[in-house]
């Protein structure tokens, strides 16, 4: 029991000179941000048929130099078996219309201006939805100068889920789009599942590659607790609330029957919210038979209305520069080390220092 007390002794000594190491490397890492002139956000706007077209063009050149050369290399051989003397007008009349198309640029009729406009967003997402702080600007930034039910806004989306309150904003950002009058469509080439899926639901059309994961409509919150173990060591832990329900689970105290149940209930309401929401924007669900937390890859979530048609973004991109100007919105937030250094320390301190409850996630 000594050696344990000691060892206990020993792992609060080490506890504490790691917190006071994260602080003080904290507090360096924010002077040394402020201290750095940072560069100013912006936002960077690329128009995708551009990219098409330098594709096709350089494709086509290497494609129709081959084909050039076969046609001297057969002009040639005609020739050389005694008919070259109408060879080589056919060949140079060939290769000459040839090459005036692939010199051509696209036919330019005046209506730029008047062709529909599609944007494009990309949202790759993580636990703490931390895209979301550059998707509000992107959102804003469409809506100053989208014309409404006449422009489409397309959102390449990828995301596992993560906590609640995040994804929430950032189902509301996409929100905002459609309450703008633009028509929505959320592309999913990988996984859109829990939070990611309740963002994917705000679009009027979700477009998911055959294997694309979608579904998990759930709630889900985990924590470890180190009572008993602290009990066993003779370590008092005290947990002062003011409020009946201001703390239900905790890591270090000691959790009830009622708390537990306080705890389960807080996860049922979330996924009542979560159902609520889903049966807005996409009514054809069968709420009972999806909201069960399973996925479905693509093919079964199509059948299960959680899709609407199989194809990947690229294809559903391409298609589009086709027919409408096709603009791909990202607003850079610049990350100086010291701000990334910063952003790290305080996510430990957060988890180390404030002792709160087990985060909810969606």
């Amino acid at each position: 029991m000594e050696f344990l007390q000691e060892y206990g002794l020993f792992l609060a000594k080490a506890a504490t000179a790691v917190i006071a190491a994260l602080i003080v490397l904290s507090a360096f890492a924010g002077l040394l941000a402020r201290s750095r002139e940072r560069r100013p956000d912006r936002l960077q706007v690329k128009r995708l048929n551009d990219r098409f077209e330098r594709m096709e063009k350089t494709v086509r050149r290497a494609v129709e130099r081959r084909r050039g050369r076969l046609e001297r290399l057969r002009a040639w051989s005609r020739r050389k078996l005694g008919r070259a003397h109408d060879a080589p007008s056919q060949a140079e009349g060939s290769g000459s219309a040839d090459m005036t198309q692939s010199g051509d640029a696209p036919p330019d009729d005046g209506s730029t201006t008047e062709r529909p406009r599609v944007y494009v967003l990309r949202f790759d997402g993580d636990i703490r939805a931390s895209s979301v702080e550059s998707l509000r600007e992107e959102v804003t930034a469409i809506l100053t100068m989208a014309r409404p039910d006449q422009d489409r806004a397309i959102v390449c989306l990828e995301s596992p889920g993560g906590l609640v309150p995040s994804y929430g904003l950032a189902a509301a950002q996409l929100a905002r789009l459609r309450e703008g009058g633009l028509d929505l469509t959320v592309a999913v080439d990988r996984v859109a599942a829990s939070g990611g899926y309740m963002m994917a639901a705000v679009g009027h059309r979700i477009v998911a590659a055959p294997f694309a994961v979608l579904g998990s409509i759930g709630v889900v919150a985990q924590i470890p607790n180190f009572h008993r173990w602290l009990s066993r060591n003779d370590i008092d832990v005290e947990l002062l609330t003011a409020g009946e329900y201001k703390r239900t689970l905790t890591m270090l105290g000691e959790n009830t029957d009622e708390g537990r149940k306080k705890f389960r209930e807080q996860l049922e309401e979330a996924h009542e919210l979560f159902k609520t929401f889903l049966a807005r924007y996409r009514p054809q669900l069968d709420l009972e038979q999806v909201a069960t937390g399973e996925h479905w890859y693509g093919e079964q979530a199509r059948e299960m209305g959680l899709a609407d048609e199989l194809r990947t973004s690229d294809d559903l991109l391409l298609e589009l520069t086709r027919e409408a100007d096709v603009f791909e919105l990202t607003y850079h937030r610049p990350q100086t080390l010291g701000r990334r250094i910063t952003f790290a320390m305080e996510s430990v301190l957060e988890r180390v220092l404030r002792n709160q409850g087990p985060e909810t996630r969606m």
